[in-house]
């Protein structure tokens, strides 16, 4: 169970990994691109040799690159639909020249359309984004929120399109401040141990590749995506304590998108609060 961060990638990839290692990252996210728009320049082949080096020498890993924000495989925007699709394999194909273990992008929203509306032109989305793909790199859907008409807050969506794309390398990055939003109780042992007997019913636990470690600002059940700093929030380190320790995420990376305790990001303190919480639940450093 490696313990890191998003961490900011400008100036160039390569420097996200000093920064990754200055607040105690063992593994990190990263943007590859700015969140907010459809425009991707490729990335130089001495930045990306300075980030692969840079990586090797400190252990850092897996990476993963987490998807513009732009990105809804249920627009009634054809053009905007091949923009996602497009951008999707611009990540895919930045994430195997970096070497990163693959990309976690948010599926969008049916529009009030109904997710059975737009669930072929999702699944199909998929497919072209992958077979346009290089080899190595998973692509991961996030689990939502529940704000609004978002694909995917309930784990038998994310399931259907995994079973109906059928391919290995379609995963799940798991969200926990969305899982709580969507009415998952992660306070307590039993309710992590709810939510993920009904994970691996509706997907399977073996598709879970990576967690966004978050603590929730809004109730369980409440549908809004609001961040917390660990401990700060509603789920508590007790939450994450049954979290941790359940079998599941033993081997999975755990990446914080926290607000951070000086307002400025994922930040130390919260990844020293996860290792600790690792070791409480018997997992080795």
């Amino acid at each position: 169970m490696k313990i890191g961060a998003h961490v900011s990638a400008s100036g160039g990839i390569s420097k996200a990994v000093g920064r990754g290692v200055e607040i105690g990252c063992e593994t990190i996210q990263i943007f590859g691109s700015s969140p907010q728009s459809w425009a991707f320049k490729p990335i130089a082949d001495a930045e990306v040799e300075s980030f692969r080096q840079q990586a090797s020498e400190t252990g850092l890993g897996p990476v993963f690159l987490h998807a513009i924000y732009l990105i809804n495989l249920g627009t009634t925007n054809q053009t905007n639909l091949t923009k996602g699709i497009d951008s999707l394999v611009n990540y895919m194909t930045l994430a195997a020249n970096i070497g990163a273990g693959g990309i976690i992008f948010h599926p969008g929203s049916h529009k009030g359309a109904g997710y059975d509306a737009i669930f072929d032109q999702a699944v199909d989305s998929i497919k072209t984004v992958l077979d346009q793909s290089p080899e190595g790199p998973y692509l991961c859907l996030e689990n939502m929120a529940g704000m609004g008409q978002h694909i995917g807050a309930k784990f038998q969506e994310l399931g259907d399109i995994i079973k109906a794309v059928d391919n290995p390398r379609l995963r799940i990055c798991l969200d926990t401040q969305h899982s709580f939003a969507a009415g998952y109780d992660l306070t307590t042992q039993k309710g992590v141990n709810l939510m993920m007997t009904e994970f691996d019913q509706a997907i399977g636990v073996d598709k879970l590749a990576a967690v966004h470690a978050n603590d929730s600002k809004q109730p369980c059940g409440s549908g809004v995506d609001r961040h917390d700093n660990i401990g700060e929030g509603l789920i508590g380190e007790a939450g994450f304590e049954a979290i941790m320790g359940h079998p599941a995420f033993r081997d999975v990376p755990f990446f914080l998108e926290v607000p951070g305790f000086d307002g400025k990001g994922p930040d130390q303190r919260n990844i020293e609060i996860l290792k600790d919480i690792r070791h409480r639940v018997g997992i080795n450093d």
